[in-house]
């Protein structure tokens, strides 16, 4: 009896450290191929494709096609930072280790962090410029966010021009291309580009809004992560209120072409 009493709590031990051994040992392998061996592949894979540079869509850092354009605004830095953040967007942090390892955390235990950095994406091998988000959960994994491109020459003249992709990430998941952690986006970004020029006048920001239609293709396709969106292609451009100008009463800040 006392060699089946003793023997039990050594089994249950060898069984735990089994276990642990069968969840923990795989996490190497899962790493390098998550995030060196297919991110490495598509961007040779992308390099060597001919004709498949889509005009008005994001790439990744492997090269995959991200996001469609959908927003732009004219203004000056300082201008688009005040006008987003009036309109309670907040600028989002860089990446770094100490961004990436909070950003974990906010997501791990779903607590606030308003200013979580954002993936890189690429426009004309540029990475965004300036990055903005609306937290819409107690964490980042639920947000509104836009990724912007300052597209004109600081010694042309005149307001530059910030081209940008606003989508709405949904939750956390896999990359169906590399199995990296990322977020997934609503299909529906569209409603995103309205999101944003509803949010930009309602702060009293928007000195006014053309829409630019049949700029991208309307219909569906994957972003990055191989998620569906489907889009009507419009493109809609934002002029941007002076700081400390407000609107005149009655006048209509915001209307379509």
């Amino acid at each position: 009896m006392s060699t089946v009493v003793s023997e039990a709590p050594r089994s249950a031990l060898r069984f735990a450290a089994r276990t642990i051994a069968a969840a923990v040992l795989p996490l190497p392998a899962y790493a390098l191929l998550a995030y060196v061996v297919l991110p490495v592949s598509w961007r040779r894979y992308e390099r060597s494709s001919v004709g498949r540079d889509a005009a008005g869509i994001t790439r990744t850092a492997e090269g995959i096609p991200g996001d469609p354009l959908n927003v732009a605004l004219v203004g000056n830095q300082d201008e688009v930072i005040a006008a987003m953040r009036a309109a309670s967007w907040v600028l989002a942090d860089r990446i770094t280790v100490r961004s990436g390892l909070r950003d974990a955390a906010s997501v791990l235990l779903d607590r606030p962090y308003p200013s979580a950095p954002m993936s890189t994406h690429f426009l004309q091998n540029r990475p965004q410029d300036l990055a903005f988000e609306r937290v819409a959960g107690r964490s980042p994994r639920i947000r509104h966010h836009v990724r912007l491109w300052r597209m004109s020459d600081p010694e042309a003249g005149g307001p530059p021009t910030w081209l940008g992709a606003a989508t709405f990430d949904r939750g956390l998941g896999l990359s169906r291309y590399t199995g990296e952690v990322m977020h997934h986006i609503d299909p529906n970004v569209d409603a995103e580009r309205e999101k944003l020029f509803a949010d930009l006048d309602a702060a009293g920001r928007l000195e006014r809004r053309d829409c630019i239609e049949a700029f991208l293709p309307p219909g569906e396709s994957r972003n990055g992560g191989g998620d569906w969106y489907r889009t009507d292609g419009t493109l809609c451009v934002g002029q941007l209120r002076p700081s400390g100008r407000t609107a005149n009463a009655g006048e209509d800040a915001l209307y379509k072409h």
